[in-house]
């Protein structure tokens, strides 16, 4: 799971976590062709509904993971998905398939009149012939369309739809449900005359039978247009190919096909709303063919067209200003407009997907304020403020002090969460109104592994955690004002996975009664719902109905046994779900569940409560969609069934007597319903097919004709809302005013709920535990075991003034007044003089590396002591030390730049006239490391120790670590110093490789080492024309060498298997020859192995110094090849016994040694006289670079120099000079190669 804040509004699952606006004006939900659900050879339907709620939730939440609607939460939470936008991506995630029956019956059906089987899910379903009655899956959201095409029909034949009222075997047990369609079918059929119908009009979008998806907007209130996108996505392509766009002016009686307006050949993918003036239209096309929007401002009737550069992602209009729309890219980029779509502006690149916000009134400083998270790299974003015209980096504001984790950037209400994960552990900080950030203060040991935001109304928090210890659950906490300070309010709160792999929490806020929640908690394995008045601060299971729907007593006693809610909600905001509520109608939900003890799925129904849950009543044994009609003043229920149907519920009385009436003549199957925007129409549409490959049909239903009158004064009465008897909720007593069961009346788009409240004596149960106490068994609040109650006084620091918490803080929004306020309120104190303590030092990133010449800024925290009078020093550990006076004078950090590589002591002190605390902060400063050298020699001795040197450049990176393999070992030796003594055991060729890591960055460099126990070597030099042809490149070195040593083996007769010959980098050109014994005379007698040796180096030596040895370089260069006088290095005897002649010669290099230092020194004087002693720049880069080979790894003809391995002593004074990474001279660079020549 991706960890990170993700914001959720307080219902029964979270759609984008994160995600704290919805990112189009018009809610957008995805209805899903029920009838178009079998096998993988079926095409998507959905109906993608648009009201003018002002959200758009894009995607479907597929609470049943089978692309079946998942229902609307009907408290009218925002839940919106902005990555849908203006793509297809969400839609084809969620599609339906509608499956190829000419292929199937083709194959797999008898021409015959018999019985048709498809399997979906792992079940035989049947579906009958035409003149018989089919049965079709039994999952209630789960719909199956039938086909009615006979076999033997023409292709492209259309027969007309046919529901007979004949049963016949299936090859399942029909359930109960099912035999009771068929007899009320039976029943209806025959008595048509006497049924109930209400008045309604069929209208068939002609032309769109292929069409699998649709998007309908009704315009807002007020208003009778309706507009309605179909379109035909093909999943092999993964683009829409058709679309068209419909439009109706007289609640949906009549539509007009639009097609010609905005273009025949335009593909349409998108419609879209300004949620400030319903009259503007946005239509976006399909990308795939051309990106271009179509603007409208008269409700849809006209349109004009306008090219984009840019594919849209997803939108996100402004919430007050009608024509400023926020545009997300395909490629990352943030686009902006101030007309409406008609130009757009480049904001913003690299942009993170869902994470940007529009300000806030009375919070940002201006309206054109934008909230956004820039990607810096997988593991790191920045939190900036831009202005929307001028997002310059001059204009960009960064309230966060450093990176935060990507995809955390949380703007909801007057609250900012971000994230910033150190040492594996995630912190999380809070802005309230603003203002500085905050880290987040869990109880001590709570270790999130995830927290997603739930909640930010009425100026508090509530946030789901799940702690170490959890994996299918959740703990809900609640925060004070700040956001700051949060205590438990309830344990193991039930989740589960939605669809996009969002977590989906089983919270549910009830609309209409402020502070009231249900909640789904896992108990002893078994999930429970439970229910609260007062923001979590008690709960309580639910009591179950005293009878069931036939009047039979059901026998459910508290604990042990009560009524479990299914708290899952849907996106369609006019489609209920598991669970509704709304504002308009306080005290009323609906809710499917079960009895018992615990929560199913099996034996699901549905049930009732008028009084905000405290009795409840059984009123389906079946699933249904029961929808709030006038306000809340009747419900229409519509039963969930895979089955046709012409039937819905009517109840007038709060679920106590349901009418049936009949809205079709012909049996459809529901996709959806929609409904003018507020609960207050009298006017639906239901939306629906006749068969498979029926075009949409929309019902539209006219419910006026079924009331009497308008509602009067004497048909409403007064309802006290309590708590099994107890009216004090909140603080207050709340009397709202109801309409009376039986009265039946308009209560009309005027109504508005009417409360009276009366405050209530603070009591107890109005305190919940403040942070750091924990509640008793017996209701006390008392301190946690890791918690000391002088912390709180943490205040003092930066204030004069603390709170002395009493272990109860008010709940938010309570409003009693008097009784035990003064005993449980916080009384504030003066700040005691006290030492300081708890000092602590952080960067602002919160790591303990930085980049040179980078801005490092530190925090300093102080918990306990009087801030005013209680002076920080801060020592930065490179000589700069400051002092200020008190901490408040530090809040925004301390910027600091180090101007050279190493590991910084920084300290930070607190000190007053009572005391001083230190800490202490050990800070890396690094530098890029850009290229390494293995030092290596060509050849080495067998058993003798060999030097083996890193040259790294630039010379100091920071802190370093070494891998070095050697041969044939598997297991690396790991070092902190760049050289390494090895001994080589064995002759033959040996590979030595080495990695470094410095900070993020791993180098490697690798050399192949000549290993024997005897050899000789001698370095050569050349005549000067060699050097005017020398580019110092590897591979000209080690072609010079092969011709030199062709040409030793032709001028001497030596075995070229016994002669190793490599050119030095460098000018003047050098090279080294080393002779080996031969094997086959000297294996196993060292006697003659000295002698042999000798008498080839004379051999080879006399060969030179006749100038015998010449190569021709290229036509007109000869070149000839001369013995240097003396060797660069000591030679070395592998014998026991040190001869003199060894000794004499030990000597002589010594002095000749001293005597190339001196003519180095003075060698600008000595015209004609070169010794190597510095390589220009890009030639030693290139040695560093060169291919593996034998010649790149042999030693250069310089003197042996020490390499700065360690730090040196930083200077204390400021440095003027301009600040980089330590690097060599950019003209002149010493040799990185440690000479090692042996004589043996």
């Amino acid at each position: 799971m991706e960890r990170g804040i993700r914001y959720c509004r307080v219902n029964a699952f979270c759609t984008l976590l994160l995600v704290l606006f919805a990112w189009v004006p018009v809610t957008k939900t995805v209805i899903t062709c029920r009838s178009c659900h079998l096998l993988d050879k079926w095409s998507g339907r959905e109906l993608l509904v648009r009201m003018d709620s002002g959200v758009d939730f894009g995607k479907v939440s597929d609470k049943n993971g089978d692309g079946s609607v998942a229902l609307f939460n009907s408290a009218g939470a925002e839940t919106g998905q902005p990555d849908c936008g203006a793509t297809d991506n969400c839609e084809h995630a969620h599609s339906v398939r509608k499956r190829n029956t000419d292929r199937l019956r083709s194959e797999k059906m008898p021409s015959d009149d018999k019985w048709k089987s498809v399997r979906s899910n792992g079940k035989v379903y049947n579906l009958k012939r035409p003149g018989s009655q089919g049965s079709a899956p039994g999952d209630p959201h789960h719909r199956v369309r039938r086909s009615t095409q006979r076999p033997d029909s023409p292709p492209g034949a259309r027969p007309p739809p046919s529901f007979g009222n004949s049963t016949a075997r299936t090859a399942r047990r029909v359930p109960r449900s099912e035999l009771r369609w068929n007899r009320e079918e039976r029943r209806t059929a025959t008595s048509r005359q006497e049924e109930l119908k209400l008045t309604s009009s069929t209208f068939a979008l002609t032309g769109d039978s292929a069409h699998n998806q649709a998007m309908v907007h009704w315009s807002g209130q007020n208003s009778s247009v309706i507009l309605m996108l179909t379109k035909l996505y093909d999943f092999n392509l993964g683009s829409v190919t058709e679309s068209s766009l419909w439009r109706s002016t007289d609640y949906g009686t009549t539509y007009e096909k639009l097609n010609e307006k905005v273009g025949v050949k335009t593909i349409l993918s998108y419609l879209y709303v300004s949620p400030n003036n319903k009259r503007k239209i946005m239509l976006l096309t399909d990308p795939e063919v051309e990106s271009s929007l179509l603007i409208s401002s008269d409700e849809g009737a006209t349109y004009q067209k306008y090219r984009l550069n840019f594919y849209i992602l997803s939108l996100l209009f402004h919430p007050e200003q009608e024509d400023w729309i926020l545009a997300y890219g395909h490629d990352q980029k943030l686009y902006s407009s101030v007309e409406f779509g008609r130009r757009w502006q480049l904001v913003h690149e690299r942009v993170a997907p869902n994470r940007f916000y529009w300000s806030k009134l009375g919070l940002d400083k201006e309206p054109g304020l934008i909230h956004l998270e820039t990607s810096i790299s997988e593991t790191q974003a920045l939190y900036v403020t831009c202005k929307l015209q001028n997002c310059t980096d001059a204009n960009k504001g960064k309230p966060f002090p450093g990176y935060i984790d990507p995809n955390s950037l949380v703007v909801q209400d007057e609250y900012v969460f971000v994230q910033v994960s150190t040492g594996g552990r995630p912190i999380y900080y809070v802005s309230s109104r603003r203002d500085v950030f905050t880290p987040m203060k869990l109880p001590k040991y709570t270790l999130p592994k995830d927290l997603h935001v739930i909640s930010t109304d009425e100026n508090r928090v509530v946030a789901a955690v799940q702690e170490w210890n959890q994996n299918d659950t959740y703990n809900l906490y609640v925060s004070e004002a700040g956001g700051i300070y949060y205590t438990l309010a309830l344990e193991n709160v039930m989740s589960s996975m939605g669809p996009e792999g969002n977590v989906m929490i089983d919270l549910y806020e009830v609309a209409g009664i402020k502070g009231m929640f249900l909640a789904n908690k896992k108990l002893n394995n078994e999930v429970k719902t439970y229910i609260t008045y007062n923001k979590g601060r008690d709960w309580r299971l639910l009591q179950a109905p005293s009878a069931d729907l036939r009047g039979n007593r059901i026998h459910c006693m508290l604990p042990y046994c009560s009524l479990h809610l299914h708290l899952h909600v849907s996106a369609n905001p006019y489609t209920s779900g598991n669970i509704a509520s709304r504002e308009l109608a306080p005290g009323i939900i609906v809710a499917s569940g079960s009895i018992g003890a615990e929560l199913t799925s099996s034996n699901v129904s549905m049930f009732i409560t008028s009084d905000a849950g405290n009795t409840w009543r059984q009123i389906f044994d079946e699933e249904y969609s029961v929808l709030y009609l006038d306000q809340g003043g009747a419900l229409v229920a519509i039963r969930h069934t895979p089955l046709p149907i012409r039937h819905l519920r009517l109840s007038f009385d709060e679920g106590r007597v349901w009418n049936k009436y009949s809205f079709t003549s012909s049996p459809l199957f529901v996709d959806g319903v929609l409904g003018e925007p507020g609960e207050e129409t009298l006017i639906m549409t239901i939306f629906g097919h006749v068969s498979h490959r029926s075009e949409w049909q929309l019902v539209k239903i006219d419910f006026r004709s079924i009331f009497n009158r308008r509602c009067i004064e004497s048909d409403y009465v007064p309802w006290d809302l309590h708590d099994q008897g107890e009216r004090c909720l909140m603080g207050v007593k709340r009397v709202y005013r109801k309409l009376k069961p039986i009265a039946r009346c308009v209560m009309g788009k005027t109504y508005s709920v009417t409360t009276i409240s009366e405050p209530c004596d603070c009591t107890e149960s109005d305190f919940e535990c403040d942070y750091g106490f924990e509640r008793r068994a017996d209701g006390k609040c008392t301190p946690a075991f890791w918690f000391l109650p002088s912390s709180m006084s943490r205040t003092c620091t930066t204030e004069h003034t603390f709170l002395n918490s009493t272990g109860y803080r008010k709940v938010v929004s309570n409003n009693c007044t008097g009784g035990v306020m003064e005993q449980y309120t916080a009384r504030r104190q003066l700040c005691p003089s006290q030492a300081p303590r708890g000092l602590h030092l952080v960067t602002s990133e919160g790591k303990l590396t930085a980049t040179l010449a980078s801005n490092v800024t530190f925090l300093v925290f102080l918990e306990e002591g009087d801030g005013s009078k209680t002076s920080i020093t801060v020592d930065f550990g490179d000589g700069n030390a400051f002092t200020y006076s008190n901490v408040s004078s530090i809040e925004d950090g301390i910027k600091h730049i180090y101007k050279n590589v190493g590991i910084y002591r920084v300290s930070a002190t607190a000190e007053n006239s009572l005391g001083s605390e230190t800490v202490l902060l050990f800070l890396h400063i690094t530098c890029q490391l850009e290229s390494i050298h293995l030092s290596a020699p060509f050849v080495a001795v067998k058993n003798k120790e060999v030097n083996l040197t890193v040259v790294l450049s630039p010379s100091q990176v920071g802190t370093v670590t070494y891998i070095w393999w050697f041969g044939n070992n598997s297991e690396p030796v790991i070092t902190l110093e760049g050289s390494v003594a090895f001994t080589f055991s064995r002759e033959g060729i040996s590979v030595v490789t080495v990695q470094v890591s410095a900070g993020n960055n791993i180098l490697q460099d690798r050399k192949t080492i000549a290993v024997h126990e005897y050899f000789r070597s001698h370095l050569l030099a050349f005549s000067s024309n060699l050097d005017d042809h020398n580019p110092d490149v590897a591979e000209w070195r080690l072609d010079v060498s092969r011709v030199i040593k062709n040409s030793m083996v032709q001028a001497t007769g030596v075995n070229s298997d016994q002669l190793l010959v490599t050119v030095l980098p460098g000018l003047p050109t050098v090279a080294e020859f080393f002779l080996l014994p031969d094997k086959q005379l000297t294996e196993g007698k060292p006697e003659k192995t000295a002698t042999h040796l000798d008498q080839l180096s004379e051999l080879v030596l006399s060969a030179l110094n006749q100038n015998l040895v010449q190569f021709t370089l290229r036509p007109g260069v000869q070149v000839t090849v001369y013995a240097a006088h003396l060797s660069a290095a000591p030679l070395v005897d592998t014998s026991e016994n040190h001869s003199g002649s060894a000794m004499l010669m030990l000597l002589s290099v010594v002095v000749v040694g001293l005597a190339v230092f001196l003519i180095y020194k003075f060698k600008r004087k000595i015209p004609g006289l070169h010794i190597y002693a510095a390589m220009q720049d890009e030639k030693e880069q290139e040695m560093i670079q060169s291919p593996v080979s034998l010649t790149d790894s042999t030693p250069s003809f310089s003197s042996q120099r020490e390499l700065l391995t360690t730090l040196e002593p930083l200077d204390t004074e400021p440095n003027s000079q301009t600040i980089e990474c330590i690097k060599p001279h950019p003209r002149v660079k010493f040799s990185s190669d440690l000479p090692t020549y042996i004589d043996v």
